[in-house]
């Protein structure tokens, strides 16, 4: 049994669960523990097991009280969770500190999307890890397929979307995916969406389009892969011109584009996706902008169609380049 602690200074290594006090009660363990004291004000802690011999073990969590023993501080909270612990389970559980008088984090459950072309077809000889990391710190590396949910497979094309449960992140910023397998294979990601499970907005992108040459007696791969770029949702957008406005700006330092897509008439040049845009000028670049709202077709991106698009944004300067893709989602 290993806990991570996270303070506002950075995290600890994991801490294990060894030195246990005399006297027990029932149904209750005691242990000592030393933090680094440079860690500052501890405001999550991760729980869970570092290995596993059974696959069939568990361990319920009733309550959890920590105390430090040089100012009496203390922390309590009532968990009663069992841990799924299967070999290829989750083994983790993370809850905030809440301190008298400080406004503590929440509990989030995130959903991350991968997009590939052939891990479902290995997914039993691989073992694969992802790190989400933000603002508030990371959730640790966390088992990729062992609950899988929304698995859509064509020919060259997959995706599964992955459920985890953590203390709110903030901002993200990369992952970082571990990869290993109990023998030689060749898995093609082609990028990661997440976003948190009850909102649709916002949706963080990270474009990895790579092949990973996994060898058996080859340590596993560590790629670190940073935010590529965030799809925001109308209200968000529509909250760049009130910000300006209260920023004592006006209405008139945005400047409007009218941006036309003209569909290919070959079969299979439509989307169902959700289409996003984002403007590069010598000055500055725009926010992405979701092309949802045509002004000629309800259902936009039909082939052989052209669809117009109005966006407002701060000033860009003279117009470079832009970028333009989708998520993914439908045909």
């Amino acid at each position: 049994l290993v806990m991570v602690f996270y303070g506002s200074n950075g995290k600890s290594n994991p801490v294990s669960m060894e030195n246990k006090v005399e006297h027990q009660a029932k149904n209750q363990i005691t242990h000592e523990i030393y933090l680094p004291s440079d860690l500052g004000m501890l405001y999550k802690v991760r729980l869970g097991l570092q290995s596993l011999e059974s696959s069939t073990s568990q361990l319920s969590l009733c309550h959890l009280k920590m105390q430090n023993t040089s100012t009496l501080d203390t922390f309590s909270l009532t968990i009663n969770k069992t841990l799924p612990l299967s070999l290829n389970g989750d083994r983790w559980v993370e809850f905030p500190v809440e301190w008298p008088l400080k406004e503590a984090l929440s509990v989030v459950t995130y959903h991350l999307t991968v997009f590939s072309r052939n891990i479902l077809s290995e997914r039993n000889l691989v073992h694969m890890t992802a790190c989400i990391c933000g603002a508030h710190g990371d959730t640790g590396d966390r088992s990729l397929l062992w609950s899988l949910q929304n698995v859509q497979q064509e020919e060259d094309n997959e995706s599964f979307l992955v459920v985890v449960e953590a203390v709110e992140l903030g901002e993200l910023g990369r992952v970082v995916l571990l990869i290993s397998s109990k023998t030689d294979c060749k898995l093609d990601i082609k990028k990661l969406h997440v976003k948190e499970a009850l909102k649709e907005h916002p949706i963080y992108v990270f474009e990895v389009n790579e092949a990973f040459s996994v060898e058996a007696k080859k340590p596993q791969i560590q790629k670190e892969i940073p935010v590529s770029f965030v799809i925001r949702g109308d209200k968000q957008k529509n909250d760049l011109e009130n910000n300006l406005l209260r920023e004592g700006g006006q209405a008139g330092d945005l400047t409007e584009y009218t941006i036309k897509v003209y569909t290919g008439d070959k079969r299979g040049s439509g989307t169902d996706a959700n289409v996003h845009i984002i403007l590069f000028g010598n000055e500055d670049k725009s926010e992405v902008f979701q092309l949802s709202q045509s002004l000629e077709h309800q259902d936009p991106f039909e082939r052989g169609k052209v669809d117009t698009f109005k966006v407002k944004t701060k000033k860009l300067g003279s117009l470079r380049s832009i970028e333009i893709g989708h998520d993914g989602k439908g045909f």
